[in-house]
């Protein structure tokens, strides 16, 4: 029996110290400053922070977000598993994006949950979730047939309401475009005006088929905010699917301190671009994101490498690395909007950890004085297993990188209780042996033998409904079930093995002939 009690011993020790050294990375890292974890190495911070029990949301602040797919514009093909790629798009956005222990899940057929905690920055995240992000490459028309084309264009709106006579209704579109180094500009202020012009049926109806205006960047020229007017091909000649790897780079060929970004395409695609360039020296391809012309460059010779560039101009470094990410993990299969949105404060999310500590302290407390009263140094015992109930549950969930909720300390709270439960069962069966005349070591084991099975009923039932609230719950619940039943299988644990092995020590040891119980 001695030789069985060290084996227990020994893997309890084990245990218990490998929980210990799990908890010392939490411990560590609760304990340093903002400062201290900035001046730590990447790859030192990143193993502190993986190893640490990770915060949900309503602990330690940031973003909850609702998204819908809008399906409405897709063809019945394109629907089908629309949800679950923009989902996985989203995912892999947002791990580019860096967030630590992002939550993201489908709800019903067509919404999307994200719970990014510790985000303080929502436009931007909000920018890098939702953009569709849909990058086209297209030919850019010569500008001699796009001169012809909007002289056409101003020509029949003249012709509508000929009784005016003035030079501004004699040329209603071109009065408001201006050429400047071979590009149709248009001033901030007259925008709107060109674009109503361009959008109606009737015009629309003089352009052909394979061709479309599009609007550049806004530029800054002499002091005025001026937009490109881009005539191109209606049908891309590449896609984002293209797109390989997109690195941010500073200096372009306008802006030595201009932010760019370096495009690198698939194997399957450079040869594909290589003979568009090849065939189009000359002439000018644009780079379009979103129905925006990002850049119009100029084919100086054909591109064998697959590379090539967008410019983004006085675009902050922040927005570039946005855009880059955004392009790494492909466009959205339809748009999303947000239909609900909730933010939590880091003040929040520390109120809510001290009061749910506060009522875990509280309730132990409690529950620890009433053990050692009714049951004497057996409390002590009992009190015993549920610290390392505790200390068990917390491990876990640093080790197998679960996240801790506030509906998550509701559990450790009620697995308090279920662990001073399994010790009442076990306590109240040896009494009754010990009624019955039977000996301290003879009590003990018929005590625990007898409660065994209750016990077991008990946490196996509740072991399962945490398991079917998990699979099927989301969200709060999903973060009540993990503890739950992290903290089940640590009572379980604690109270039939550990306990009772105390217990066969000072039997087999001290050969005690009573026990205060």
């Amino acid at each position: 029996m001695k030789k069985n009690l060290r084996w227990k011993f020994i893997i309890f020790l084990i245990i218990l110290l490998a929980a210990l050294w799990q908890l010392s990375y939490t411990f560590r890292y609760s304990r340093m400053t903002k400062e201290e974890l900035a001046n730590l190495e990447p790859k030192q911070r990143k193993t502190l922070e993986d190893k640490t029990i990770h915060l949900g949301l309503d602990l330690k602040g940031g973003m909850h977000l609702v998204l819908e797919v809008d399906k409405s514009k897709l063809s019945d093909e394109e629907k089908k598993g629309a949800t679950e790629r923009a989902l996985e798009i989203i995912r892999n956005r947002i791990d580019q994006f860096g967030v630590s222990e992002p939550t993201i899940e489908k709800q019903g057929t067509d919404r999307i949950l994200i719970q990014l905690p510790g985000v303080v920055d929502r436009n931007r995240a909000k920018d890098i979730i939702g953009k569709t992000a849909l990058l086209e490459f297209r030919l850019v028309e010569a500008e001699e047939v796009e001169q012809n084309l909007l002289t056409k264009i101003d020509e029949y709106l003249s012709s509508i309401d000929s009784s005016d006579t003035s030079i501004l209704e004699s040329n209603p579109l071109l009065s408001n475009i201006e050429v400047i180094r071979r590009e149709f500009l248009v001033r901030d202020v007259f925008k709107k005006t060109v674009d109503d012009y361009l959008k109606r049926e009737d015009v629309k109806k003089l352009l052909p088929r394979d061709r479309t205006f599009l609007w550049g960047k806004a530029e800054e020229i002499e002091g005025r905010k001026m937009f490109p007017l881009h005539l191109v091909h209606s049908e891309p000649v590449l896609t984002g699917a293209a797109i390989l790897d997109a690195d941010v780079g500073v200096g372009t060929q306008n802006n030595p301190m201009g932010a760019k970004i370096d495009l690198t395409m698939t194997r399957k695609a450079r040869g594909k671009w290589a003979a568009i360039t090849g065939a189009n020296i000359g002439k000018r391809i644009a780079i379009i994101l979103d129905d925006i012309v990002q850049s119009a460059p100029v084919v100086r010779d054909r591109i064998p490498s697959g590379r090539s560039e967008i410019t983004l101009g006085n675009t902050s470094m922040d927005e570039a690395k946005d855009l880059a990410v955004i392009l790494k993990a492909g466009a959205l299969p339809a748009p999303v909007k947000i239909i609900e949105e909730r933010s939590v404060g880091p003040s929040l999310g520390s109120d809510s950890i001290r009061k749910g500590v506060r009522s875990i302290v509280i309730g132990g407390t409690i529950i620890i004085v009433f053990m050692l009263v009714y049951y004497g140094l057996s409390g002590v015992i009992a009190d015993f297993a549920l610290c390392l109930n505790l200390l068990f549950i917390l491990a876990v969930l640093s080790a197998f990188k679960f996240t801790l909720t506030l509906p998550g300390l509701a559990g450790i709270v009620l697995t308090v209780g279920a662990s001073i439960d399994a010790n009442v069962l076990i306590f109240e069966r040896i009494r009754e042996e010990l009624r019955s005349g039977k000996t301290v070591g003879s009590a003990i084991a018929a005590g625990y033998q007898k409660a065994f099975i209750t016990i077991l009923d008990a946490n196996l039932t509740t072991f399962i409904t945490a398991l079917i609230l998990y699979f099927f719950g989301t969200g709060p619940i999903k973060g009540f079930a993990v503890t739950l039943g992290i903290g089940i299988l640590a009572n379980f644990f604690t109270a039939i093995v550990i306990t009772r092995m105390i217990f066969d020590f000072g039997v087999a040891y001290f050969r005690l002939k009573r026990i205060s119980i």
